[in-house]
Parts: C-alpha cells; sequence; structure tokens
C-alpha cells in the first residue's frame, strides 16, 4: 500500500512540468474532486492528472465520440471557468470540463479560419499589386537544370519567343 503510494506520489512530481505556468489550475481542478487529504487519495490525484495530462500533450481531447482540437491557453481558460464556477457537489468526472472545452474549442477553430482566411487575401494583394513571389517564408524549389532535356526549337519558335520576351518587357517597364 505504501508503496504503491510512493509510486503515485513521484507519477505526480513528475508530471508537474507538463502543466507548466498552468500548474496551478490544475490543481485548482483537482480540488473541485473532493481529494483532500492528498495522503489518502494519491491514486485518483494521480489519474485526474493523468487525463490533464494527455489533454495538455495531445491538445486534443474526444467527447461522444468527437475528436476536438484546443490550445493550451484554451484548455487553461477552461479549466479556469471551471474552477471558477460555484459546485454544489463535489465533480465526479471531467464531462463538465470537456463541455467548456468545446464551446472554446470551436471559437478557436473560427478564429484560425478566420485568420488563414485574412493571410490569403493578404497574399493574394501582395500578388495582384504587382509584388514579389514568394514571400520570405516560403520557398519556391526550381527544377535542376541538369536533369531538364535540352530543347530542339526551330527557327521560327526561337525567334517567335525572343518577340515574346521583348513583348514582356516592354510591358514591365525594362
Amino acid at each position: 500500500m505504501e508503496l504503491q503510494q510512493d509510486s503515485d506520489l513521484y507519477a505526480i512530481i513528475k508530471m508537474q512540468p507538463v502543466f507548466g505556468k498552468y500548474s496551478h489550475l490544475a490543481w485548482a481542478y483537482v480540488e473541485l474532486f473532493g481529494v483532500l487529504p492528498m495522503s489518502k487519495h494519491t491514486a485518483k490525484i494521480r489519474s485526474i492528472l493523468e487525463v490533464l495530462k494527455m489533454v495538455f500533450q495531445a491538445e486534443a481531447f474526444t467527447f461522444n465520440k468527437k475528436r476536438y482540437s484546443i490550445s493550451q491557453a484554451g484548455i487553461a481558460e477552461a479549466l479556469n471557468v471551471v474552477v471558477l464556477k460555484n459546485f454544489q457537489d463535489r465533480l465526479e468526472n471531467h464531462n463538465y470540463l470537456k463541455k467548456v472545452m468545446i464551446g472554446i474549442s470551436e471559437r478557436e477553430e473560427r478564429e484560425s479560419g478566420k485568420q488563414a482566411e485574412r493571410d490569403l487575401r493578404k497574399k493574394e494583394a501582395v500578388l495582384m499589386s504587382g509584388g514579389r513571389y514568394p514571400e520570405a517564408e516560403e520557398k519556391v524549389q526550381l527544377p535542376d537544370f541538369k536533369d531538364v532535356p535540352p530543347a530542339y526549337l526551330t527557327d521560327e519558335q526561337i525567334e517567335e519567343n525572343r518577340r515574346r520576351m521583348k513583348d514582356l518587357l516592354k510591358k514591365i517597364g525594362g
């Protein structure tokens, strides 16, 4: 019994870095389950913290057979909401936390979609205004010209290509 308790305490201590700056919220959430004094409930504390650890590390959770993605800041926001709620009884499971996280997850998903659309519009505007492409964070891979077979062009095709290049240079101001 005491050996099991020691291994539970050791596991609890080892989990703390996973929560980082949100460890105080994790512990406040654990207290909502009525697991005090700690010496009598180390196994339950460990199991609660292991669930939180999985959510923090995966930045995702499952509820009613549906998977939701959520950032660590979103998880912390949900923990804060749950901790600040005034419960009459102790918590029995993680369902309330998960329901709060669903709302936050959906909000984050909407916001990331809007941000992606804004970024796309910004790139389009740069391209339409004649800006250089690609942007600094993007890379374009050019073909290795050693692998490109030589082109067998007729004199007419060569002359047509030269005429097109001249027209193109005139259009861009060259």
